[in-house]
Parts: C-alpha cells; sequence; structure tokens
C-alpha cells in the first residue's frame, strides 16, 4: 500500500486524475472506492456499506445513507496511487439523485463505469452513459461482482456493445466464477494474477493456467481487433500481421480510450477484494490526465453571441484563475462550495468575483475533502478539486480572479422534476425550521423545487421521484428536528398544443393620461416531439412596428403563461412562440403593455386552440424469477406498459417496458408480493408523451374557470362526474374549451364501446 503524502507536494500535471465512479444502483460502487481508499493506504481499514459492524463506508458519511445502505449524495476525495494523485467522487445509483452524477461528471476528466456480473447494463447504466456522452468524459468498464451466483461476464460485455454501443473488448478473463472466483488474466501482459494477503492486498503473478492459454490468445486477438479498428498505429502493425508488443498495445489502448473511440473492459470482485488494484493501474495508465482533456470557457462578443476559449491547463500559475463551483453543501462551518480549477492558480487570501452576480469574496480558507473531513491548504491549480468556505453563489456559478477576464463556463444539465407532494410540518411551531430547511435543499440541488399553490393552498414540494422526496423529508426531521407530513404523490404533467394557433391580440388602455398600447401578431405552435420539454421564443418580425427594446417583454409575458396550462393547470411545454407583428403607440407603448398583450394572447390561444395533456414516461426495468414472468407481464398491460425488451439469465428474466409515470405508483408493493419478495425494479424518466386515451382516471382541472370534469373507469362500468355545473355555466368561459372537454369525454367513451364490442364478439 501506498504512504498517504500531503496532496499539494505533488504538482505535475501529467500525474493528476479526476475520476468519477458511476453505476446503477447496487452494482458495487462505494464498495469498489472503500477498496481503493484502503489499498492506496488513505484508509486504515475497510468497513462495509450497511455493515454489521454499524460503521458504513467511509464515503456514505450521511446517517441515512448507512442506514438505508446506498448513496445518496456524491462524495469527494483523494488519493496516491504509484505517485499519482488521483482525486474521487463516488456518485449515487438510484436514478432520484441523478443530478449528482451529472454535477460530477461535469467536472471530472475520465470515469469508472461498474457494471454487476449479473445484473449487466440496467436502467441508469444507460442515463450515466448519456451523461458521459453529454460532457465526452472517457471511461473504462468495470464488470464487478464475479462472486455471485449467476455471474456472466461475457453477457455483460455482449450488452456493452449492443446497448450502449462502446467498443469494448476485455482486458482480463476471470479464473472461475462465482463461488470459484480465484484470480485474474492479464490479456494485455499474458500473466495471471492471484490477490493474496489477509485482505486481498498482495497482487501475485504467475503463469497463465494451461486450460486458459488458448482462451487467452484469442480473446487477446479480439482486444487487438477491436483496438485497431479505431487506432492507426495499432491497426498498422496488425495488417502487417506483426505482433504488437506490451506497449504498443497498451498505448494504443490509451490512445483510444481517450478519443472515447474504445472501451477497456477490467473485472473483480470488489467485495472479495479482487481485481482492484489492476483496476487503479488502468486508471492511470489509460484515463486522461487534466492536460489531454480540452476544456473551454465562453466569452460574450456581442449582444447574444460567444465565442469558445480553449482554457490553459498548465499548473505554472501563469493564467489567471478560473474555477466551477458544481455543488453546494451545508458544512459545519456554513455552506461548502466545491469547485474544479480549470485555469491557473488560486490561494488563501485572494479575492476571487463572481462572474454572474460580479460579487468579490475574500478566501479565508481553502480545503481537500475526504468525504467528510476537511485538510486545509495554501493553493490550488489547474486540475484540482476543492471547497470553499462562505461563498454566496449557485451550483454552475464561474469564479475568477480577474473580474476583466470575460470568461464564463457552460453550466451543469439539470433535469425538470417529475414528481410533487403536499408538505406540511407536523407542528405549526416547527415553522421556522421547516422554511431554514427548504431553503438550504433547494439551493444545495437543483432538481428540489418548492413553491406555494395559491389554488389549493398547499405548500408543494417537487423532486425526481418518490424517494427523493422522502429523503429531504427525513433529513428535516433529523437536522432540523422538523417532522414532515408529505401528501400523495402527483405526477407534474405538462399541456402543449396539437396543432398551430395563429393570435392578433390588442392591448389598448388610453383614457387620459399615461396610457398602455400594445399589438402582438403570431403563431403559437407544437415543438417536434424530442423536443416537447421545451420552450422557444423566436422574434421574426421585420421593420419597426416592434421596436427591439419592448420585444424582452413580450418574452416575459409568454414565459410567465406557460407555468399554468388551461387543462389541469400544469406547465406548457413543447411550444415555440413565433412573434410575427404588431404595433406600437409613440408615447403610449412600453415594456409592460407588450407584457399584458402577450398574456392577452396567450389567453386567445387557450380558448381557441386544440390543446393536450403530455405525461412523463419511465424506462421501467423489472427482474424476477422466471416462473412469474406471465405474471409481472400482466401487471405491467394493466398498468399501460409497452414492452421494449426481454432478456434472460439462468432462471431470471428481465423485462423492459416504458409506463406512465402516474400508473407506476404502488408498483413496489405489488411486485414483491407478486414474486414473494423475489422481484425488483428500476425506472427512469424517458420522455414525455400525450396522456393516454384510456387512462384508469382522466381529468380535466381548470380553478381559474371554476369546473371540474373527471372520467373514471374501473371493471368496464363508466362513471362520469360533471361538477360545479352553475358555475362552468355562469362562468365566462371559452364555449371551445368546453368542446374540447367534451370530445376528450366522447372519445374516451367511443374507445371504451368499442373494446367492449371487441370482448363480446370474442
Amino acid at each position: 500500500m501506498s504512504s498517504y503524502e500531503k496532496y499539494s507536494e505533488h504538482n505535475n500535471l501529467q500525474r493528476i486524475r479526476n475520476i468519477g465512479i458511476s453505476a446503477h444502483i447496487d452494482s458495487g460502487k462505494t464498495t469498489l472506492t472503500e477498496r481503493i481508499l484502503f489499498y492506496t493506504g488513505r484508509i486504515a481499514e475497510m468497513h462495509e456499506v450497511k455493515g454489521k459492524d454499524n460503521v458504513g463506508a467511509v464515503m456514505d458519511s450521511m446517517e441515512l445513507e448507512r442506514q438505508r445502505g446506498i448513496t445518496i449524495q456524491s462524495a469527494a476525495t483523494y488519493t496516491l496511487w504509484k505517485h499519482h494523485n488521483i482525486n474521487i467522487i463516488d456518485t449515487p445509483g438510484h436514478v432520484d439523485f441523478t443530478v449528482e452524477v451529472e454535477r460530477a461528471l461535469r467536472v471530472l476528466d475520465g470515469a469508472v463505469l461498474v457494471l454487476c456480473a449479473v445484473g449487466g447494463v440496467q436502467s441508469q447504466t444507460l442515463t450515466v452513459n448519456r451523461q458521459m456522452k453529454r460532457y465526452n468524459v472517457p471511461c473504462v468498464a468495470f464488470i464487478n461482482k464475479l462472486d455471485r451466483q449467476g455471474a456472466n461476464p461475457t453477457r455483460v460485455l455482449s450488452q456493452l456493445r449492443s446497448k450502449l454501443a462502446h467498443n469494448a473488448a476485455f482486458l482480463q478473463l476471470p479464473i472461475g466464477l462465482e463461488s470459484n472466483t480465484a484470480g485474474l488474466v492479464d490479456l494485455v501482459s499474458r500473466k495471471a494474477l492471484y490477490f493474496e494477503g489477509v485482505f486481498g492486498e498482495v497482487v501475485r503473478e504467475d503463469e497463465v493456467p494451461a486450460t486458459m492459454r488458448l482462451e487467452c490468445e484469442e480473446r487477446r486477438q479480439e482486444l487487438i481487433e477491436h483496438v485497431s479498428n479505431v487506432d492507426d498505429t495499432l491497426g498498422e502493425l496488425f495488417l502487417e500481421e506483426k505482433t504488437p508488443t506490451e506497449s504498443d498495445l497498451k498505448a494504443a489502448i490509451r490512445r483510444s480510450c481517450l478519443r472515447r473511440m474504445f472501451t477497456p473492459v477490467l473485472l473483480g470482485t470488489a467485495l472479495k477484494n479482487k481485481g482492484v488494484q489492476p483496476l487503479l493501474d488502468a486508471v492511470i495508465d489509460y484515463l486522461p490526465n487534466p492536460g489531454e482533456v480540452n476544456n473551454f470557457a465562453l466569452r460574450e462578443i456581442g449582444r447574444e453571441e460567444t465565442e469558445k476559449v480553449v482554457l490553459d491547463p498548465a499548473r505554472d500559475g501563469r493564467a489567471p484563475f478560473l474555477g466551477l463551483a458544481f455543488k453546494l453543501e451545508a458544512g459545519r462551518y456554513g455552506q461548502l462550495t466545491y469547485l474544479r480549477c480549470y485555469q491557473g492558480v488560486l490561494r488563501k487570501g485572494e479575492n476571487i468575483f463572481n462572474v454572474r452576480t460580479s460579487k468579490k469574496v475574500r478566501i479565508a480558507r481553502l480545503v481537500r475533502l475526504h468525504s467528510s473531513e476537511m485538510e486545509d491548504v495554501l493553493e490550488v491549480y489547474s486540475g484540482d478539486i476543492f471547497a470553499l468556505f462562505g461563498v454566496d453563489c449557485a451550483s454552475g456559478d464561474t469564479f475568477v480572479t480577474d473580474p476583466k477576464l470575460n470568461l464564463s463556463m457552460e453550466s451543469i444539465f439539470v433535469p425538470d422534476p417529475v414528481v410533487s407532494m403536499s408538505i406540511n410540518p407536523t407542528n405549526s411551531k416547527d415553522r421556522d425550521n421547516f422554511s431554514k430547511a427548504v431553503a438550504r435543499f433547494t439551493k444545495e440541488d437543483p432538481t428540489f423545487h418548492f413553491h406555494y399553490d395559491d389554488d389549493n393552498k398547499e405548500t408543494i414540494v417537487s423532486g425526481m421521484g418518490e424517494l427523493h422526496l422522502e429523503i429531504y423529508a427525513q433529513r428535516m426531521e433529523r437536522e432540523y428536528g422538523c417532522s414532515v407530513i408529505l401528501g400523495k404523490p402527483k405526477v407534474s404533467f405538462r399541456e402543449t398544443l396539437t396543432s398551430p394557433c395563429t393570435f392578433d391580440f390588442l392591448h389598448k388602455k388610453q383614457s387620459g393620461g399615461s396610457g398602455q398600447f400594445a399589438r402582438v401578431t403570431g403563431i403559437l405552435e407544437p415543438l417536434p416531439a424530442h423536443q416537447n420539454t421545451q420552450l422557444e421564443f423566436v422574434d421574426e418580425t421585420i421593420g419597426t412596428n416592434i421596436p427591439k427594446q419592448f420585444v424582452p417583454g413580450i418574452e416575459k409575458g409568454f414565459r410567465l403563461m406557460a407555468q399554468k396550462g388551461l387543462l389541469s393547470g400544469h406547465k406548457l411545454s413543447g411550444l415555440k412562440f413565433r412573434l410575427l407583428d404588431g404595433a406600437h403607440h409613440m408615447v403610449d407603448s412600453s415594456e409592460l403593455a407588450f407584457n399584458l398583450a402577450t398574456q392577452g394572447a396567450i389567453k386567445e390561444v387557450f380558448e381557441n386552440g386544440n390543446w393536450q395533456i403530455l405525461e412523463p414516461v419511465m424506462a421501467v426495468e423489472v427482474t424476477a424469477p422466471e416462473e412469474f414472468q406471465g405474471t409481472v407481464i400482466g401487471h405491467l398491460n394493466k398498468r399501460h406498459g409497452i414492452l421494449t425488451g426481454t432478456d434472460g439469465n439462468d432462471g431470471w428474466f428481465t423485462l423492459y417496458a416504458e409506463v406512465p409515470l402516474n400508473d407506476m405508483f404502488g408498483y413496489a408493493s405489488e411486485l414483491r408480493s407478486s414474486t414473494q419478495g423475489k422481484g425488483e425494479f428500476s425506472m427512469e424518466y424517458s420522455r414525455y408523451s400525450p396522456a393516454l386515451p384510456n387512462l384508469t382516471s382522466l381529468t380535466l382541472l381548470s380553478n381559474d374557470n371554476g369546473f371540474i370534469i373527471s372520467l373514471t373507469m374501473e371493471n368496464n362500468a363508466l362513471i362520469f362526474f360533471l361538477c360545479s355545473f352553475e358555475v362552468l355555466i355562469s362562468s365566462l368561459i371559452s364555449f371551445n374549451v368546453l368542446v374540447n372537454a367534451i370530445h376528450m369525454i366522447v372519445f374516451n367513451i367511443t374507445t371504451r364501446f368499442m373494446m367492449l364490442t371487441v370482448s363480446l364478439c370474442l
């Protein structure tokens, strides 16, 4: 094991690696990180995730993480291996905490993609793979849990190639599987590796077992072929039928991996202390140092134009400092802000400027993190990951030491919440603590939203899933002594148009004195299906009918009205606002007047347009014993699921389906009871899709217009409620809205009648 040395003593750019460890839930990420820290000498003893000693893994510092045995927050640490500094961020595997993976990968240079030797490529693996692709992060794959019953690394490699489209090949072969896992064969060096000692800390090299030599040569040739396809240097040796040396092969793998053209696949079982040291070697050999990654900042060159500027990764301190805040966390000494230094040097006592707010902050303390522990440092250089105290900022803010630098980093992608619940403190005396908790958590987590619903007089929290919101409810009680009550989960529906709708609205108030005059003309049209969560505003005006200084007011009016739709009261999305023409008054026109005119135009589209409800659809993955396959398929069909694929392995099956989120509530208990507790499932957000016409419950709600229409179908019996009829008739609601509602009801009745007719005929 390496002796631990202070990070600041190592300033060589080539000897730095910034990596993340990411995977689907329960693939062994945190256990792997614990072994890495132990073998590198960072910790003196290992503990298990949710272990019997009640200590838990070092990287799971939160009490809830240790109790539940899952990672909730990403945790940063740093260590040394063979004279290389390795910064590590261990990330959650649950889809509800996907933003933790998102912001970690935003600031990392490479990653270890962990896969279970039994489960293979699972739903969150697909998400992590997309995130790596978004930020162009090269990775090595580590197939973990070779000791589990049903382990099949060959099948996992096949899934890497087919499901993730990776040009991947084994760098190792297992010597035995399941309970017979004895070691590994290194295909690059043609040596067998055995892990001895009490904790597998001694790696012994030996000859390849005679029974595996043929397979070893075949797999090595397969490795050379896959790398040769994307590396010209090795390809020339391959065409000349020359055998590449170990150094030739390593260099080719590195070149290909850095360009994301090849994924090296390593094997092991972290729990049984096998395969971790070779993985560390692969991190050094095949993943990039900060100088091998092109990082860009943006410089404004016009009102709406920017240019990319390549940042200088040199650790000589000559370039001006630039850093990105990627994570906020409340620490014992105030707000802790995690940053990545992309350029220059930052020293304790210097001043930095927030590019977004222009606020100046003096650096009183610089720290490097080891999970929940901190070590003070005097300076940090390009490529370092560190933290500051007492900095008022938001996740994604850029910091510089020179306010004239005029550079900022691209921010972090944040997905929209998909589930909402009402929330209230159990005791009204706890409202102050409740407010403090909400203010802190919404600042730390950009996917955790909070608002007050004036119509229903409810406090609403929104997040990425039920677990996400339940965790925050428990944290409020543990960390703030504020017990809360969560209501039933509500899906975040969206509303959109099915066809373009024109508008021409005149806002005019000229009764003497300062008046208001504005006219807007244009088209509100639906965006393509793959953009149905977005809103676009386009100014297509020609001439001076609408002065350019009033256009921002029009956009603000559009986005304000998009906060609440007509049918269900949910947000509008998937719409493009095309401003074509208008009119103004030399005296009475203003930005406010055009804002109000736009609001009136959208109300006009509410009345005249053809609207539909969009609902979130989830990619669901269910695994259970084969004898329950029919039952599971039946339950998914009942929940309007669409089967997209199946897989099977040693008496177990895996189903892949797309199911509306609104139909997934309560599925966990149903799956457990129907599979005798042996089934498990995971799901992740896939897309928004038009709500199904034969939904179990279809509700059209408009609080502003004072009516509720609800259609419910149960056991082939149709029940129709029309509430507040007098209010509906007396209100000045557009006739078109009522027609739309009736059309949807009639369509549902017709659909049900046709289904009943077909079933009777059969």
